[in-house]
């Protein structure tokens, strides 16, 4: 028998590919008790409904995946994001509701559609400015990849890994940001070619440049792939992300997939043409997700995927279903929901290369939920019930994904299980200390950082349900700075407040966002992008960046001041921080920048306010007119050390001028590992595209 390569073990423990008990037990030679992981035995709700198919019975069960290799992983893959838009249901609680209706109640149904133009209404709509794209260029993207976009993002940003975070996402060779982008989407449309003047129409095949749009735009350094159209492209596409996660080519995976179908956004009851979708899931390693504190929302055990020749579309199905089951060790008796195309095709129609997508996020809702949805015929949903095996353990619900073959395209099975049974996850962070939490908040443009300020106060703040000063206020406070510092995508236009509690802090974001929307207000912010931050780019290029005031704060304490400012001296260095952003507060007021949130905290900033600043005061910069690294060089060690000194000091106003002056501090208080904090997503201003090369005039629509 051949030795065990102990250094490969550690290689895949470390990548997430084994837990650590696996690990353990291999290392000693041991065998691993699978018992430890048995869940606490629950009241037994009613059997599952019998016009829920189940798959074929296994035969020949075997221990490899689909297509040889490595054999998967014991703990799977963890789903730790999703989000989709659908007929109907611009979400997925509004999917899910339309979903419980079962036909019924069509009026309560949350309207939304992500259908594009010519072909529903949504995709027409596009907020070029955040994606870094200029209206002309947007115009000539296909709609599907406009979509896609959008939804990819969101899904990162709901995942909480859009800033600090991507970089613990490494490869098997430790590079960060690895993170591999698969999407799938139905022939491009004739309409984005017609539209695009002479010379300029996009080719055929141009959507396979969207994973490297995304991977671009957010420093992705996974592998990608694009799947050409049919039902199973999706899930051919996850399993293709399975692969180059086993195979450790990248820590975590986005699937995505879109499909538009002619005529409005509307439900088909028999699955005719008129169904679009669009959505995305995060991937990681179940044993890498659990240990980073991650929501895991399913768990995917196997995959497979074949064409199927010249043999009927059922005998290729039920292969693929035996091949899945024997892969994950699972017999059919195991399995207690099958989704299909058909079974999708009552809620969203004919959604194309996005019919595995729907498929599975009905899948995955009803696991979470622990709810079977109506079956064709049936009025309600009912309760599942957990299966049992023969000695009475309760065991884990599961669900199976599969799409049948079409012309010229595959089939596909998935294996989804419940995620390990765990507690209530309370917030973990400790209270917000006596000087109170450093909230940063950033976006593209100021219009983008209000109409967030705005989303965060409504959503996760709102203002009848906050109680000022309460313990689990200040805990929220505390998980809310840490998860908008490491889960969110560092922006030009920045917004720091520190505040004592949530009741704060929503008050403060309130009054920033009306602020920020009155004319005048307005008015202001586009001036900071002009002559004003002409002013303070000098500022920056001058005062700044000499090794004067505020080039001394990153100069000297990388020489060591940033060890000082640990132990205790580094009031000194930040006085002289303070001393640079100070003169820069003066230039944006003599510029003519009369924001009034800058102006309530210049005079308790100047006065010394100490850790906290001006408390429930929000300061906010604009940074697009910047040049330069600022007054810190953010690459080199020492400035990490020093901002990390910084944190661990909770000098919290030097960091909050570090912040609005160009640095970005939020990568240097990664320590410890949280569980991630669902936030709303950054708001999108959408603005219409009516012909391509020519940006419309209309007002954003915000969401």
């Amino acid at each position: 028998m051949q030795t065990v390569d102990h250094k490969d073990i550690l290689t895949r423990f470390k990548n997430g590919d084994l837990g650590r008990e696996q690990a353990a037990a291999l290392l000693t030679g041991a065998h691993p008790d699978s018992a430890a992981r048995h869940a606490p035995l629950t009241t037994a709700v009613a059997p599952p409904r019998a016009a829920v198919s189940q798959p074929p019975p296994a035969r020949a069960l075997t221990t490899a995946p689909a297509g040889g290799g490595p054999p998967l992983p014991a703990d799977g893959y963890a789903i730790t994001a999703l989000h989709g838009r659908f007929p109907d249901a611009d979400g997925l609680d509004a999917f899910w509701h339309t979903a419980v209706l079962g036909g019924r109640d069509a009026g309560r149904r949350t309207s939304g559609s992500p259908a594009g133009a010519g072909a529903g209404a949504g995709a027409g709509d596009f907020d070029a400015v955040f994606f870094g794209l200029t209206p002309q260029d947007a115009a000539l993207m296909d709609p599907q990849e406009r979509l896609l976009l959008e939804v990819l993002w969101q899904t990162l940003e709901t995942a909480g890994c859009t800033g600090a975070r991507l970089d613990t996402l490494t490869a098997a060779d430790s590079e960060p940001r690895a993170v591999g982008v698969y999407v799938a989407h139905d022939p491009l449309g004739r309409a984005a070619v017609a539209q695009a003047p002479a010379g300029d129409a996009p080719a055929a095949g141009a959507g396979v440049t969207l994973p490297a749009r995304l991977s671009t735009l957010l420093d992705l350094r996974g592998p990608g792939h694009c799947v050409g159209g049919g039902g199973a492209a999706f899930l051919v596409a996850l399993h293709q992300a399975l692969s180059a996660l086993r195979a450790g080519e990248c820590g975590a995976a986005l699937v995505g997939a879109v499909g538009l179908r002619p005529g409005p956004a509307r439900r088909h009851p028999q699955g005719a043409e008129g169904g679009q979708g669009v959505g995305a899931v995060l991937l990681r390693p179940l044993a890498a997700a659990l240990a980073a504190g991650d929501t895991v929302h399913a768990v995917v055990r196997a995959t497979a995927v074949a064409h199927p020749g010249r043999r009927a579309r059922e005998a290729a199905a039920d292969r693929l279903a035996r091949r899945a089951l024997a892969a994950a060790g699972v017999t059919a008796a195991g399995v207690g929901l099958r989704e299909t195309e058909t079974t999708v095709a009552a809620t969203t129609g004919d959604t194309g290369a996005a019919t595995g997508l729907a498929a599975l996020v009905r899948a995955v809702l009803q696991l979470r939920h622990g709810t079977l949805l109506p079956a064709p015929g049936d009025s309600s949903a009912a309760p599942w019930a957990r299966p049992h095996d023969q000695s009475g353990r309760e065991l884990p619900r599961r669900a199976t994904v599969a799409v049948r073959p079409t012309a010229g395209s595959p089939a596909a099975h998935v294996l989804l299980e419940e995620p390990p049974r765990r507690g209530p996850e309370p917030i973990t962070a400790g209270p917000a200390a006596a000087s109170g939490e450093l909230v940063l908040l950033s976006a593209p443009t100021p219009e983008h950082l209000a109409a967030t300020a705005r989303l965060l106060a409504d959503r996760v703040l709102p203002a009848d349900a906050v109680e000022h000063g309460t313990q689990d206020g200040r805990r929220l406070l505390a998980a809310l700075a840490r998860e908008l510092r490491l889960g969110r995508a560092v922006r030009d236009c920045r917004l720091a407040v520190v505040a004592r509690d949530t009741g704060e802090l929503g008050a403060a974001l309130r009054a920033f966002a009306e602020d920020q929307a009155g004319a005048g207000d307005q008015d202001r912010a586009d001036d900071r992008a002009g002559a004003g931050d002409r002013d303070g780019a000098g500022g920056r290029d001058g005062a700044e960046d000499q090794d004067g005031a505020g080039g001394r704060a990153g100069a000297e304490d990388q020489d060591g001041a940033g060890g000082r400012a640990g132990a205790g001296d580094g009031d000194r260095a930040e006085d002289r921080a303070g001393a640079g952003d100070r003169d820069r507060a003066g230039d944006r007021d003599r510029a003519g920048d009369g924001d009034r949130a800058e102006d309530r905290d210049g005079a308790d900033d100047r006065a010394g306010a100490g850790a906290g600043g001006a408390r429930g005061s929000v300061r906010c910069a604009d940074l697009r007119g910047a040049q330069g690294p600022g007054v810190l060089f953010g690459e080199l060690p020492e400035t990490r050390a020093y901002l990390a000194a910084l944190w661990r000091g909770r000098r919290l106003d030097a960091l909050a001028r570090l912040w609005l002056a160009g640095v970005d501090v939020s990568a240097a208080d990664t320590a410890g590992a949280a569980p991630v904090l669902a936030l709303p997503t950054s708001a999108l201003l959408r603005r219409p595209l009516r012909e391509a090369g020519c940006p419309a005039t209309d007002g954003p629509t915000p969401s």
